[in-house]
């Protein structure tokens, strides 16, 4: 059979979650399936080519507009062209109109609750909120046509079911992400050094991949560590990529603490092959989000030996298990307890580590592309030779 898989923001340089799913997908599928072929289909203007061709696998490079211009008219023409039997959409959304067998990716359904969207019309950027409003336009449409719905937590395979009335449905699964083979501790001395010269990290910090997502909680992390360091005394900075900080001082005046200012260092955006050197190197992992369908970065956390705090909510106590120092995440004081009780109680640190190696060894990329390679034979063989 042939594939098409849509990864139209694949070579952008600063890849996201859902990139990086993606690409690990194709990646997997390249060691595994020398059988079938596949048509990567991505646009022309991005230009970190982390992908090669192979005897089966081409890449398209594809020309087509704005996001929703290429998803809908520009795809579907190119895949009918290269004559894909299947096309795999790997973001959340799809073209409404293919004649093509259709698997999405719905990662979440995040965008289309009553609270999400409070929020974000409050504190979202108008890129969020137009993102938000093509999706909660296109999903439900989607998920009508679709010959399978992929997701990646039980919990938001439950999600899914409730809000869209799928319940026995077997379109519908999940299938976990994993955790990709660079993320391992850095203990080589140079390496470090170069991460941290690079970054200009302090000698001790907190981690917190925060953005502008209302979901990401930042401003509950920016209160905890407010609260942590009052309560502490500590020395421990708190280190943020990719966030602008004049956002960061609105959330630090709004907390009236502005001592922050000189305790919290902006990376700029963090190349993912230099996370482990940066997880190795801080004395916990924050990712206590508001919500979440799965949360890869605290099994890349897990993976490096950095001790993880994260939310009781929604995936993450699925994904993290028994491995990590779960808090509410609408509690900025009990994060700051979780945060003081690893940096202060050795045994518990220790025992956060070891169960963290363990938790994130039962994640693969491999195994979530014989699930997905399983899918596609699945809906080849219900479908009629000739398809309209």
């Amino acid at each position: 059979m042939r594939v098409g898989i849509e990864g139209q923001r694949l070579f952008r340089p600063n890849k996201h979650g859902m990139d990086m799913v993606a690409l690990e997908l194709i990646r997997n599928l390249q060691q595994i399936d020398h059988d079938n072929e596949y048509v990567i289909f991505v646009r022309p203007d991005e230009d970190d080519r982390v992908l090669t061709e192979s005897r089966n696998f081409r890449i398209v490079r594809l020309d087509g507009g704005s996001y929703p211009l290429w998803e809908q008219y520009a795809l579907p023409r190119a895949a009918r062209k290269e004559g894909c039997e299947i096309l795999h959409c790997t973001s959340n959304t799809a073209p409404l109109f293919t004649g093509i067998p259709l698997v999405v990716t719905l990662h979440d359904i995040i965008y289309l609750e009553s609270g999400y969207l409070r929020i974000l019309n409050w504190s979202g950027t108008p890129y969020q909120k137009f993102g938000n409003a093509y999706r909660k336009l296109i999903v439900p449409k989607i998920v009508r046509k679709s010959r399978k719905i992929i997701t990646v937590s039980r919990f938001e395979r439950q999600r899914i079911s409730s809000f869209f009335g799928m319940n026995g449905d077997a379109r519908l699964v999940s299938v976990y992400n994993g955790v990709s083979d660079h993320f391992h501790p850095v203990a080589d001395p140079a390496e470090r050094a170069r991460i941290k010269s690079k970054y200009r990290l302090p000698d001790e910090f907190f981690f917190f991949l925060g953005n502008t997502d209302p979901k990401k909680n930042t401003a509950g992390v920016v209160k905890a560590y407010s609260l942590f360091i009052r309560s502490t005394g500590s020395s421990i900075r708190l280190v943020m990529p990719d966030y602008d900080r004049a956002d960061l001082d609105r959330i630090i005046d709004g907390i009236g603490d502005p001592e922050l200012r000189d305790r919290i260092s902006l990376t700029g955006y963090i190349a993912n092959t230099d996370l482990p050197a940066i997880y190795s190197q801080c004395s916990a992992f924050l990712y206590p989000s508001l919500r979440e369908s799965f949360g890869i970065p605290i099994l890349e956390a897990m993976a490096c030996g950095a001790p993880v705090v994260t939310s009781n909510t929604s995936s993450m106590p699925e994904v993290a298990g028994e491995a990590a120092s779960l808090a509410d995440p609408s509690d900025p004081e009990q994060i700051a307890r979780h945060m003081e009780l690893i940096v202060t109680d050795t045994g518990y640190r220790n025992r956060l580590i070891s169960l963290g190696f363990q938790q994130s060894a039962r994640f693969s990329w491999r195994s979530m592309a014989r699930e997905i390679l399983h899918i596609y034979h699945e809906i080849k063989e219900q479908t009629p030779t000739t398809t309209s």
